[in-house]
């Protein structure tokens, strides 16, 4: 008996939408629904199986939209509710499906919950993380936890109380062991799954649940002060109880047909916690941090896709491949300065080499080769808006026009994340770029004056772009990567890594000297230009077997 196909989420390539920078419909400089509605053409076009939309719902804007004030409307300087349902039926006209993001670890501090809560109503702050004080007066903070963006993650009320925040002080955190918690997400799933939405990537998902008794974390993990996966055994980080919030989800997307599915976001302690969040009654997928912090180099790149493949298969589930999104340094970047020989970390990984300027076109040389990588390995593929592109970080912000939170919470001394989420180049005019509808439009954070150059224009006529080799990548990945799901690794030289699946190999070198491909073989496509049969350092290809 043939094997069954796989449902589309088990191969399918998805496509981050940062909407406040992906296209501006009205002219204010703020992307929007009505921006993104005229670019699924582009999206079509691109070979994408689906979007996933960054939070679009109202929102104080403390932290860009993860901050929540209303689950089930939309954030006006984004659109309507009738905008998001009309952006839904177009996109599932052109064969694309549609992700939201959900945030259920935390609200804003403008949510009628909160508000609540405030005004000290009967049982509204049971829904949160309310203590008192430690130490004289209760002038201390109830444990010593620290913010994701820096100082506590604990804020002081007027009355003398205390409420939890992992984040900015504008994202109190939910408490969920409270069970109007739990029926309140599972109501929001219905409401949106109702609307036509296919599914959720889940924000931080391994931290809705905290020790009982928030305790004190040990002073070697509360140093950590990022969401990589170093903080294993923190209280407040993948404690065991997510799980069954995430089976009572489950149930709820099983309801549907066809079927919704959930993505998670969890940085936790290795690919075996992570493989919990997938059973067969859990979530369906969860992104693999490891590769997007693997460095330019075959030895670890391999032994990254070995260990996630094991994991997921542990559980029955497809690994899920992503190279950046909105909390991370772009990928150019990171591969534009010397490499570690550890997985990075997100500090290091932010732009800190102070004393290295990046080689921006060796940055673009290996982030074509990763991407061609992470197309031909099993599972599924994200894709951040502009890699595509080839586009850099911007890590030259004037410090007076950004707005990440933590750029204030740690003092000044992170720059934090806008420079990965700059507004995109579409046109080779001047600034905005073909952006916003109005071309005086000023854009929420500045673009740098040479993206021309780097626009989807610019690089709709040039065959060898960075955006035609994404589009000839994704019109061969579905039926040249189909057949033989598993990988068999290939015996090569130091420096190279080379898999097979099926009748087809990838090969990329990571090292400085030119390598011998295969006599008996046909180049599909080629990351950047070969000589002769030798593939050039920073450069992959997918080959084809005589």
């Amino acid at each position: 008996m043939p094997a069954a196909e796989p449902s589309w989420w088990e191969t399918a390539v998805v496509y981050q939408v940062y909407i406040r920078s992906f296209a501006d419909g009205d002219g204010d400089g703020i992307g929007d629904i009505a921006g993104l509605r005229t670019r699924l053409p582009y999206l079509a076009e691109l070979g994408v199986d689906a979007i996933w939309i960054n939070p679009w719902y109202p929102s104080p804007m403390a932290d860009a939209g993860y901050d929540v004030s209303d689950y089930r409307d939309i954030e006006p300087a984004y659109g309507t509710l009738g905008d998001a349902q009309a952006l839904i039926a177009d996109a599932h006209g052109v064969g694309i499906r549609v992700l939201l993001d959900i945030v259920p670890n935390h609200t804003s501090d403008q949510h009628m919950w909160f508000r609540a809560a405030l005004a000290d109503e009967p049982g509204a702050r049971l829904r949160y993380h309310f203590r008192p004080g430690r130490g004289p007066g209760g002038a201390e903070p109830p444990n010593n936890w620290q913010s994701v963006f820096g100082g506590p993650a604990w804020t002081r009320l007027a009355d003398g109380s205390w409420y939890l925040h992992l984040f900015a002080p504008g994202q109190p955190d939910l408490n969920w062991a409270h069970p109007e918690v739990r029926a309140e997400f599972e109501n929001i799933l219905t409401f949106w799954f109702d609307r036509g939405v296919d599914g959720f990537r889940i924000d931080v998902a391994h931290g809705l649940v905290k020790q009982d008794g928030l305790p004190d974390a040990d002073e070697s993990v509360e140093t950590a002060q990022s969401l990589v996966q170093d903080r294993a055994g923190h209280p407040a980080w993948d404690q065991d109880g997510v799980h069954d919030i995430y089976r009572g989800w489950r149930a709820v997307a099983d309801r549907y047909t066809p079927e919704r599915i959930f993505i998670a976001e969890a940085w936790v302690d290795g690919n075996e916690r992570l493989a919990r969040y997938l059973r067969s009654d859990e979530l369906h997928t969860a992104f693999q941090f490891d590769f997007l912090r693997t460095p330019w180099r075959a030895r670890a790149l391999r032994e990254v896709i070995d260990d996630a493949i094991a994991a997921a298969a542990s559980v029955g589930a497809p690994p899920t491949w992503v190279l950046s999104n909105h909390d991370v340094t772009r990928t150019v970047t990171r591969f534009a300065r010397s490499q570690p020989h550890h997985l990075i970390e997100t500090d290091w990984e932010r732009g800190r080499w102070a004393d290295e300027d990046p080689d921006h076109e060796l940055g673009r040389r290996r982030a074509r080769a990763a991407a061609l990588v992470q197309f031909a390995l099993p599972g599924t593929a994200y894709v951040y808006q502009g890699e595509e592109l080839a586009l850099e970080e911007i890590e030259d912000l004037p410090d007076d026009v950004r707005q990440d939170p933590t750029w204030a919470q740690s003092g000044f001394t992170d720059v934090g994340r806008d420079g990965c989420r700059i507004p995109l180049p579409w046109t080779e005019t001047d600034v905005p770029y073909g952006f916003a509808a109005r071309s005086d439009a000023v854009t929420w954070l500045p673009q740098p004056t040479h993206w021309a150059q780097h626009s989807v224009q610019a690089q709709e006529r040039d065959p060898r772009s960075t955006l035609n080799l994404y589009r000839r990548a994704l019109a061969l990945r579905p039926s040249l990567w189909r057949d033989g799901s598993a990988i068999r690794w290939l015996d090569v030289t130091d420096g190279v890594a080379a898999f097979q699946r099926g009748g087809v190999q990838c090969w990329v070198n990571t090292g400085h000297s030119g390598v011998p491909l295969p006599p008996a073989a046909t180049v599909v496509l080629a990351s950047s230009d070969l000589t002769g049969d030798v593939l050039p350092p920073d450069t992959a290809v997918w080959l084809r077997s005589q």
